[in-house]
């Protein structure tokens, strides 16, 4: 969230750590949301700071950032400029888009198996 002054809050070098390691787990064609980042990473409710920390890495090739999207499905990278870009990257990797621009989180979100926050599999 944002501080008082308008500006950024601070990142917790920690949550920056376990939120990259998780993102460096994201297989190819499958998808996570800010929020389930920012939970997964020990924040939850932080996904903002889950977009601040992968903001630094919007088209880099160390890490697939482009698997990290919104809780609607879409890219939230178009007002920076990478969300065409992010688009055909996650397509490259099988990921469809509707019309209106949503991928169906249902079939292509990721939950690490190891996971306790993992949500069980009949939600899918």
């Amino acid at each position: 969230m944002a501080a008082e002054s308008g500006s950024a809050a601070p990142i917790p070098g920690d949550f920056r750590a376990r939120a990259l390691a998780l993102v460096a787990r994201i297989p190819p064609g499958r998808v996570m949301t800010y929020g389930q980042l920012a939970l997964l990473a020990g924040s939850p409710g932080a996904a903002r700071q889950a977009g601040y920390v992968l903001n630094g890495l919007i088209g880099s090739e160390e890490l697939p950032w482009q698997r990290v999207i919104n809780a609607q499905g879409r890219v939230s990278t178009h007002k920076l400029g990478f969300g065409d870009l992010q688009e055909r990257l996650l397509m490259a990797e099988g990921v469809p888009f509707d019309a209106s621009g949503r991928c169906d989180l249902a079939a292509r979100q990721w939950w690490p198996e190891d996971e306790r926050a993992a949500p069980p599999q009949a939600l899918f």
